[in-house]
């Protein structure tokens, strides 16, 4: 009954065109991070974590594209945009060779509290299709986050970096060691929250960390 629009501009979608028009996919703002080793998402855990890969899909510009589907993935469970980037990315980066040994694809968890707000992980799906198409496992059950706070988007600056490691928690029953660990988020501003993550996956012997998101922001 009611006509579908694309996710990046509202605009009517074509009867051959599915979740983002053509015009928006051929603006989508790709950073190309994962053909450069020492892009600007590596250049924020440099010195701080040691990372296999790091890399961010496309740039996050304030009222642009990007913005919109984040904002539709996020807060309107629109989580076939997840699908489709994470299709889209997972082809780009199947043949990297930092990626080869990955074991586990993990999101960044919500609390239980946000999970019940809003009724879904917002990166699932991205993870999943990643996990799917790279034929790795997609682990949801062993990071947790045991800290409930407002949404980073309301947090300025310096409140993101203040974030502390004891917010997320390894699952006690998990006991596996030599892991290449994908962590996996939506947007990454800071880099508080993936970092807080990293070094408590980096808690079991012998792991490793890759970190991707969907997009990259200097706000």
């Amino acid at each position: 009954m009611f006509p579908k629009t694309c996710k990046g501009c509202d605009a009517l979608l074509l009867y051959n065109e599915v979740i983002i028009c053509a015009e928006c996919r051929h603006k989508l703002p790709l950073t190309q991070h994962h053909l450069i080793k020492n892009n600007s998402t590596f250049k924020k855990f440099y010195g701080i974590i040691p990372t296999e890969f790091c890399s961010a899909m496309l740039y996050f510009h304030k009222d642009g594209i990007v913005q919109n589907l984040i904002h539709n993935l996020k807060y309107k469970n629109c989580q076939e945009i997840g699908t489709l980037l994470g299709d889209w990315y997972s082809h780009e980066i199947k043949h990297v060779e930092e990626l080869k040994d990955v074991t586990d694809i993990i999101p960044v968890p919500l609390h239980k509290k946000r999970f019940k707000e809003r009724g879904y992980n917002q990166i699932t799906t991205f993870c999943q299709s990643l996990a799917e198409n790279l034929q790795v496992k997609f682990n949801e059950e062993l990071l947790h986050r045991n800290s409930y706070s407002k949404t980073q988007t309301k947090k300025n600056k310096t409140e993101r970096n203040n974030i502390s490691n004891a917010i997320f928690e390894i699952s006690h029953c998990y006991t596996e060691e030599k892991k290449h660990f994908l962590l996996v988020d939506d947007v990454i501003t800071s880099g508080a929250t993936l970092e807080a993550c990293a070094k408590t996956l980096l808690k079991i012997p012998n792991s490793k960390i890759s970190i991707i998101t969907i997009a990259y922001s200097d706000s």
